[in-house]
């Protein structure tokens, strides 16, 4: 018999760390069942829980001169984060919307005043508030009123400007700078088309920004803004591989990048020479998979780094930046399990309808049987998601069970260029879903598969792929799981949160303009083809897919006579956060998966 799936659900992740001024390292760990801040001195040692809340936190900010921290925290997985100071025990809300959505954007040099942005005066626009620092409550003051989505990426070092990012959809950004005192605003990155400008943090002296871009290029790379000119000069090209991330400390103009080498992280430390050039440091030592979460401490002598992988449970390391040295600070439990127990996939490659290679990652059993092995086929959301090499509860989980998981990067997945994302843009939708089928065909000829039992399971617009899968190709599929997922394209644009609809019709297409394109690649169009047995799990607060998507699928393919489960949590928004929601879900999945496959 496998182990039961509770067990591996109660592997612990720790991630998001920031240190404080005195080298206290705050972060978040989900041990008590939700993610909540967690505090450690020294490496190893026990932490220190910090806030005690049945909500999740969602993310942790020190200030740089005080041993205090921001963090925020939302309702039921409603996305509607608000701001609390959290002062030695004592908690006192910064913020007090609960119907806006609050983006931190940083503090202040001197600690003094905190930035972020809202969607307080209009649901759908986002404004930038300046906030003093205060123990006495909400009295930020309006200092831009924005006219999209808009975040943040910190003060200048003089602390009298602030980076403005306005994203027309994932893949084309705009960059401005607002005048604090003023409240006037430059726009500092003129282009034409579809370009991104991600991760804008400020150069040494205000007179540049440095920031990840493919401007005039396939992949991202990091780049230098003088702010004078608008010109971008290259730093750190990616070559084939997207640079994803950085941290740049003002004053010691030390720096981390990050590449995504096929899915796996390529971490580089140095020291920033002159404008744009970089002496590299020792690379950092900690195990293979996925890095990201880059904090300096107050000298950066040291930083930071959340590191995930198949084989390693979620958890923050400290590296020290001239020598690589790194320690993993944070102990979050495996749940009794070995690490060489876990299983670790293979990086494969298969064809698809136009010739095109499809990168996927593939797990498969200790004791897989030849001919005898099912299979579940895990899609990742998005579309612009990448399924990279990170620990998976489910996955290990599924391995020990017997089953092989196969998780490919369809085309429209970030990580491989601006080209490959686009292959699946409005008219080209379904083409992705065609790559979905050759990826089957290509595991129906694997001489471990059973081709008679492989499932399909999705989240988001993993579950739109998944739906599509079973309505475009239902002889392939012995069952399905659709996690919060997509139905109906123009049911899901008319009552997704009004902030994102903007973005995701830049994305799928229109309610105005193509409509019938929408309705016609909807898998509620074709839900007359499914007759495999499908399992639908969402939150009842989700405001990304909103919770009818789930309702209408089960109803209609139900009416059909096909066994369907349906599993909604009231206290839970797009994706299922609580523990003991979790174990109930996946328990259940894996229930449904032993009975249909």
């Amino acid at each position: 018999m496998p182990t039961d799936i509770e067990r591996y659900l109660n592997v612990r992740s720790a991630y998001g760390g920031s240190f404080s001024p005195a080298g206290e390292l705050a972060f978040l760990l989900d041990a008590t069942g939700t993610p909540q801040v967690w505090s450690l001195r020294k490496p190893g040692a026990w932490p220190e829980q910090r806030t005690f809340f049945d909500e999740r936190v969602t993310f942790v900010s020190h200030s740089p001169e005080r041993e205090e921290l921001v963090f925020g925290m939302d309702d039921g997985g409603n996305e509607r984060a608000q701001l609390f100071l959290l002062n030695g025990g004592t908690v006192t809300p910064l913020t007090d919307t609960p119907a806006a959505k609050h983006r931190w954007g940083g503090w202040s040099h001197d600690g003094e005043r905190f930035a972020f942005a809202a969607n307080r005066r209009d649901d759908s626009v986002f404004d930038i508030y300046v906030q003093e620092r205060t123990e006495t409550g909400d009295e930020a003051t309006l200092v831009h009123e924005g006219e999209g989505w808009l975040t943040l990426g910190g003060f200048s070092p003089d602390d009298d400007r602030l980076i403005v990012s306005q994203a027309h959809s994932s893949f084309d950004q705009d960059l401005s700078v607002l005048d604090v005192e003023s409240g006037g605003i430059e726009h500092v990155t003129p282009h034409e088309g579809d370009v991104r400008f991600l991760n804008a943090a400020w150069g040494p002296r205000g007179e540049a920004l440095y920031v990840v871009t493919d401007h005039d290029s396939d992949t991202l790379y990091l780049a230098r803004l003088d702010l004078a000119t608008h010109g971008i000069e290259p730093v750190v090209d990616g070559g084939d591989w997207n640079v994803e991330g950085f941290a740049l400390h003002e004053d010691t103009r030390r720096i981390v990048y990050a590449r995504n080498v096929d899915g796996y992280t390529e971490l580089t430390a140095g020291r920033l020479v002159g404008e744009t050039e970089i002496e590299s440091f020792p690379d950092p030592d900690f195990p293979d998979g996925v890095a990201g979460g880059i904090a300096f401490d107050d000298q950066a002598e040291r930083f930071a780094v959340t590191v995930t992988g198949p084989r390693e449970n979620t958890n923050v390391h400290v590296v020290e930046v001239e020598t690589g040295a790194a320690e993993r600070w944070t102990r979050a439990a495996t749940a009794g399990f070995a690490r060489e127990d876990f299983r670790e996939p293979d990086l494969v490659r298969y064809e698809t309808f136009d010739g095109r290679e499809i990168p996927a990652f593939f797990s498969v059993p200790v004791d897989a049987a030849e001919g005898d092995t099912p299979v579940v086929v895990d899609i990742h959301g998005g579309p612009e998601g990448q399924r990279r090499p990170s620990f998976s509860p489910v996955t290990q989980y599924l391995c020990e069970a017997g089953y092989a998981v196969f998780e490919p990067n369809v085309r429209g997945s970030v990580g491989y260029g601006k080209a490959y994302t686009h292959l699946d843009d409005v008219e080209k939708r379904m083409d992705s879903v065609a790559d979905i089928e050759r990826g089957a065909a290509w595991l129906a000829d694997h001489p471990l598969v059973d081709p008679d039992r492989i499932a399909v399971m999705g989240g988001s617009y993993g579950g739109f792929m998944m739906l599509a899968s079973l309505t475009e190709y239902p002889d392939l599929w012995a069952a399905g799981v659709d996690i919060v997922g997509i139905a109906s394209f123009v049911t899901f644009l008319e009552n997704t949160g009004s902030w994102r609809r903007a973005l995701r019709e830049a994305e799928y297409g229109s309610l105005d303009e193509d409509r019938e394109l929408l309705e016609s690649i909807s898998p509620l169009t074709h839900i007359e083809n499914i007759d495999a047995p499908l399992f639908v799990l969402h939150g009842a607060n989700d405001p990304r897919v909103p919770v009818g998507e789930a309702d209408q699928v089960a109803e209609r393919v139900r009416d059909q006579g096909v066994p369907v489960e349906k599993l909604v949590f009231d206290d839970e928004g797009h994706g299922i956060v609580k523990r003991d929601n979790r174990i109930e879900a996946y328990t259940r999945i894996a229930r449904f998966l032993d009975e249909h496959v």
